[in-house]
């Protein structure tokens, strides 16, 4: 069944009718007609055929069959378009899922914030930095991290850049899948070491010897002899759909089912941009991708429902995702009456938690951070939440890499102290540890 909605009307470009919040000004409007132009020119990054797919496995989640591990970079760079950094979040993202999958007793669908998440919202035009009031940089898609005037003005050229990278990225993804970089017949190797409280790593050590086990068993009887389950798997990416010109730009007309963003298998709508009446929720509505909504403690359930049908009118389970991200101390009171007026719209709808950003903090030198023990309590409330309200957490989404940066205090990191390889250009992120460990900690807790 194809996700793609049944409009009238809607076109690719008709967006631009409406109220645009977070577009950059480009003062060159002829270079910028000619780098649209040029993008609505090259190959797809993705094809319907994937979207589709993951079209299908979000409907099985939606009614409780797979489950999300939806994570990746805060904000893509440029410069981390390079086969270490995409090898590390890929394999971390693989280790997780392998996780999970044991303790909830059902596939997971791996969704990355990679191979396009180049544009970022913020909160403010402007920001003074060393005496100076620049633009404030929006992601390498739009301009530069530098911090002069010239390199922070938006430069349509990069969307032609982040194409490309995101076609490299994704191209090198699939290579490392084919070539069985994603086999993961032997658990027992992992890398454990990051785990320093003795009590939990012996928990960890049974759930890897459990998986371990199950492995040499399924080999045992023949269910594994082509060792196609564990070296061939499936992996979607995904993106803020922020830069509207630039979206356009990669949207494609199927030739019987209508529009597709094809630069992502999943978008999202960011909280800051999903106005009823603006600009993000009129492109979203055309397109056959499913979609992930940001609700937040601003959300209100009236809203969100007449959001819900704007974008799914033939109410189509999986289409849309619902991603939380409430805060530790938030979760409690203002979950329930989102999950309770969903449930009386009879909207079908796809929980996933999104545990990072309602538990950001402010260190005394300016920088962000995130306490993993928040992150996790959000998490447990979540599922907690969920169940008492007869309700499915289908999900959770994480910002986080593979490389070994100290941004988010916890697990191997105890102190703010040890945050000496800060390196996101935005919010904090989970090293490679970090998440693994907390793939364990939710097998913990669902056990």
């Amino acid at each position: 069944m194809t996700n793609t909605p049944a409009l009238s009307r809607w076109q690719p470009g008709s967006w631009r009718n409406y109220p645009a919040s977070q577009q950059p000004h480009y003062s060159d409007s002829a270079q910028l007609a000619q780098c649209l132009e040029s993008l609505q020119n090259k190959p797809p990054i993705v094809t319907r055929g994937e979207v589709d797919k993951l079209s299908a496995e979000l409907e099985e989640a939606a009614l409780g069959h797979r489950f999300i591990l939806h994570g990746g970079d805060c904000a893509e760079c440029f410069s981390d378009c390079r086969a270490d950094v995409l090898r590390d979040t890929l394999y971390v993202l693989l280790q997780m899922s392998m996780v999970l999958t044991y303790a909830m007793r059902k596939p997971v669908i791996r969704i990355g914030r990679i191979a396009g998440q180049y544009a970022k919202p913020r909160s403010q035009d402007m920001e003074d930095i060393a005496g100076q009031t620049l633009p404030v940089y929006r992601g390498d898609l739009i301009n530069s991290h530098e911090t002069t005037a010239e390199a922070r003005k938006a430069d349509p050229s990069r969307m032609i850049t982040g194409y490309h990278n995101a076609t490299a990225s994704l191209n090198y993804i699939r290579a490392l899948i084919e070539g069985g970089y994603a086999d993961l017949h032997h658990p027992d190797r992992w890398n454990l070491s990051f785990i320093k409280d003795n009590k939990n790593r012996q928990a960890y050590d049974k759930i890897v010897d459990a998986i371990s086990d199950a492995i040499r068993f399924m080999t045992t009887i023949g269910a594994l002899d082509s060792d196609e389950p564990l070296r061939r798997i499936s992996f979607f990416t995904s993106h803020e759909a922020l830069l509207l010109p630039y979206e356009e730009a990669l949207t494609r007309k199927d030739s019987s089912e209508g529009y597709y963003n094809l630069g992502a298998h999943f978008l999202w709508i960011g909280y800051r941009t999903s106005d009823l009446k603006g600009a993000h929720v009129e492109y979203l509505r055309g397109i056959g991708n499913p979609i992930g909504i940001k609700v937040g403690p601003n959300s209100k359930g009236a809203t969100l429902v007449r959001l819900i049908k704007t974008l799914n009118p033939q109410r189509i389970p999986g289409r849309i995702t619902l991603i939380t991200r409430f805060g530790t101390k938030n979760i409690g009171s203002m979950l329930p009456p989102l999950v309770k007026a969903l449930q009386r719209a009879k909207q079908p709808v796809l929980w996933s938690c999104d545990p990072m950003h309602g538990n950001t903090e402010i260190l005394p030198d300016g920088r962000k951070t995130r306490q993993v023990k928040n992150i996790f309590s959000e998490l447990e409330q979540c599922f907690h939440i969920h169940a008492s309200l007869n309700s499915n957490l289908g999900g959770v989404h994480f910002e986080q890499t593979g490389a070994a940066v100290t941004e988010c205090i916890g697990g191997s990191l105890h102190d703010e102290a040890q945050l000496n390889c800060y390196e996101t250009r935005c919010d904090p992120r989970l090293n490679g540890a970090q998440a693994l460990e907390m793939a364990f900690l939710i097998a913990g807790l669902l056990r």
